[in-house]
């Protein structure tokens, strides 16, 4: 009986010393892009790239993860903000939760510097008014078709990945962000 309590208390005082996982804190992400800035154009790609592809790999594991406006949560859906906060605030980053202060963050880029891993701004559904309304990363770039995943609340109605050829998306298009 009493190896049982000793077997039992050893194994409760590991479980609690184990820590769990958490998001790498703000100054480290910092220190990593300030020597990052510092590498050799050659190898600052090749972490963009790794960093990009992570994140795609990521986002695109909810495809299909209904719309809910307001929310950022996997298990009960994403509205477009939620959805590009959540995958971004995954892999640490401190990112805006609204399209609109998407649009006032990070590195702007034209659309002919896109990189992959970029977040694509549009206007909300009146392409009229240019307020920011509708966000996405961008998936892939195939010569000039852009792709990008985002949480839909057209036909798609969740998770998604469109062309900005598709329906009226260039008509709504605004800007892109670089946060990578």
């Amino acid at each position: 009986m009493k190896k049982v309590i000793i077997l039992f208390s050893i194994l409760f005082s590991n479980a609690l010393l184990v820590r769990p996982q958490s998001t790498i804190p703000v100054q480290y992400q910092q220190m990593v892009q300030t020597l990052t800035k510092q590498l050799p154009l050659e190898q600052q790609q090749e972490k963009a790239f790794t960093s990009a592809d992570r994140l795609l790999e990521f986002a695109k594991s909810m495809l299909g993860v209904r719309y809910r406006v307001a929310s950022r949560s996997p298990k009960k859906g994403f509205d477009c903000s939620g959805f590009v906060n959540y995958v971004f605030n995954n892999f640490g980053f401190k990112v805006p939760r609204s399209s609109r202060d998407f649009a006032a963050s990070g590195e702007p880029r034209q659309l002919s510097d896109a990189k992959i891993g970029d977040v694509i701004v549009f206007t909300g559904t009146n392409s009229r008014s240019r307020t920011p309304g509708h966000v996405g990363i961008i998936y892939s770039i195939d010569g000039d078709e852009v792709k990008f995943i985002h949480s839909s609340s057209g036909n798609a109605k969740g998770v998604t990945i469109s062309s900005l050829e598709e329906g009226f998306y260039k008509k709504r298009f605004m800007k892109v962000i670089s946060i990578l």
